[in-house]
């Protein structure tokens, strides 16, 4: 039994024609501008897919039996049904991102080990070309989202579904490590339950609720907190035409805030994309600005997460539409953990308190349990509870370090204010860095500049930023021109960006260079970050 599964059944059997999922139709299809789709809709395309998966697999094939199957499909109804056909045939969901060059998709590939790739076919052409010939080289069985989901002539084999116990993994998500390249992090079909139940209970799902999705859908926060949560409840789900951050329009988003027809209910966004609305909206004539605060003051919720919420960001968006934000803090691994509450004080600067089901304690560098009297003193923050992922995938060592007797240990630090709050005081490692919502490896970004042909050697730090949380920086020692050297131009910024754009995710490539003779290193030879840090400072 998936639970979400057998949730969306029981709404069904409420009211099948429910609307539950609105997404922008692909721009070859002629029927319309919008889909809408039902949990009858859902129910049928992913069992279409599941079959489809199965029948593919092998003439007997009943069960796909905890296999990754990785995706690239983009945002809308043909994603979702895609991911819970994967369920539904007994496979791991390993949703792939959109905005990833090659290389990091190869190395989900290689990771995974998996077998079976869904490409996006006609609905993003780009993406399907980027995912295909990876897929094909490795000798994956490869399908397209439109193959799956869509309409055939000939009737499919009657394969019988696999009866899909909640305790076997759901999903894979990379999230990035101390080691300094990707995990992959399993969670399990009860995990999510946990997760998505925490959520409705703490911030008042309900079936009337509508929210607009504008998260990619290879990260927690939009899987499960915007996601998940509106398909348990009834709840319906509304992505824009141009979701993600690529290609993110901060007007559009305004312009559905205010619109009168099927009103919007909920907005979960990072800090990110909440300054550029606030931009967007600076720089809009006056009689603009006040019809976007006031249909942006008509929702009854919005969240941040994902990134540190600068205080002065919430202040000015309450200015501006009247509410405050409400502050979260969560995990890959965990999904999450601590929430401001829905009623009551939302303080700024803070996460709240432990999500309904999470267990939460702070220990000291020994690892020694804090006690009550010690709330001002910095701790690791560690969690317990059913939300807590499984593994990480073919990680044991990984995984056996990740937890402390039956704790997850988190590597964040926080402190507990006057009234149980709690206050992030940052990672326990300078190599974790936050920026746009992501969280990424200054080590994994360091072996890519260290395959410039131009650098010797390289330390890629975070700066404090108000727009991203955090600046990927890197201060780097070249190779001298007389040194053999390909080219012969200086290395400049502008230069190194190019270059690793197509090496990494736009977010993880730096913004601003160092040039240096040598690293600032200890005795030991071992390069100081915080010495790094200040010379951007």
């Amino acid at each position: 039994m998936i639970p979400l599964v057998e949730r969306a059944r029981a709404h069904a059997g409420e009211r099948e024609d429910r609307t539950v999922l609105v997404a922008p139709r692909a721009a070859s299809d002629t029927e319309g501008s919008w889909e809408e789709w039902s949990y009858g809709d859902l129910l049928a395309a992913s069992e279409t897919v599941a079959r489809r998966l199965l029948a593919g697999w092998g003439e007997s094939a009943q069960d796909l039996e905890e296999r990754p199957v990785v995706y690239l499909v983009p945002p809308g109804t043909a994603h979702v049904a895609v991911q819970w056909g994967i369920w539904r045939a007994g496979g791991i969901a390993v949703p792939l991102a959109t905005m990833h060059p090659p290389p990091e998709l190869e190395y989900v590939l290689e990771d995974t080990g998996a077998e079976i790739a869904i490409g996006a076919g006609a609905l993003d052409p780009e993406l399907d070309a980027r995912l295909r010939p990876l897929a094909e080289a490795r000798g994956l069985r490869c399908w397209t989202a439109g193959e799956l989901v869509g309409a055939v002539p000939d009737p499919l084999p009657e394969t019988l579904l696999p009866d899909v116990d909640p305790t076997r993994a759901a999903l894979m998500v990379y999230t990035s490590g101390t080691t300094g390249r990707p995990k992959g992090a399993v969670t399990t079909h009860r995990n999510l339950e946990a997760q998505i139940t925490a959520l409705v209970d703490a911030w008042g799902w309900t079936a009337e609720d509508r929210i607009l999705h504008v998260l990619p859908l290879h990260h927690v926060h939009g899987l499960v907190n915007v996601l998940a949560c509106a398909l348990w409840s009834g709840a319906v789900c509304e992505f824009l035409s141009a979701p993600g951050f690529p290609t993110f329009d901060a007007e559009e988003v305004w312009r559905r805030f205010g619109r009168e027809e099927d009103p919007l209910s909920l907005f979960m966004a990072v800090p990110t994309i909440y300054g550029r609305l606030l931009a967007a909206w600076e720089g809009a004539p006056a009689e603009q600005r006040v019809a976007w605060s006031a249909g942006a003051a008509r929702l009854r919720l919005m969240v941040s997460g994902s990134a540190a919420l600068p205080v002065s960001r919430m202040e000015r968006w309450q200015e501006v539409t009247g509410h405050r934000l409400l502050e979260r803090y969560g995990m890959t691994e965990i999904g999450m953990a601590l929430s401001n509450p829905l009623q009551g004080e939302r303080r700024a600067g803070t996460v709240g308190f432990p999500l309904p089901g999470v267990e939460i304690r702070r220990v000291d560098e020994t690892g020694q349990a804090l006690a009550v009297g010690e709330q001002a003193m910095p701790g690791e923050l560690e969690v317990r509870g059913p939300a807590v992922f499984r593994e990480y995938w073919r990680r044991p060592e990984a995984t056996r370090e990740a937890f402390h007797d039956g704790w997850f240990r988190t590597g964040d630090v926080a402190v507990v204010e006057e009234g149980g709050y709690y206050r992030l005081l940052g990672r326990q490692s300078v190599d974790i860095l936050k920026t746009g919502g992501y969280k990424v490896s200054a080590l994994e970004i360091e072996e890519v500049l260290r395959t410039h042909p131009r650098i010797q050697d390289c330390a890629v730090v975070g700066v404090p930023d108000p727009e991203w949380g955090e600046r990927v920086v890197a201060a780097v020692v070249p190779v001298a021109l007389d040194q053999g050297a390909e080219g012969d131009e200086e290395l400049t910024l502008e230069a190194l960006r190019a270059w690793a754009k197509d090496r990494l995710a736009v977010y993880k490539v730096p913004s601003r260079l160092r040039c240096l003779e040598d690293l600032p290193r200890n005795a030991m030879g071992k390069v100081t970050k915080p010495a790094v840090v200040k010379l951007f400072q």
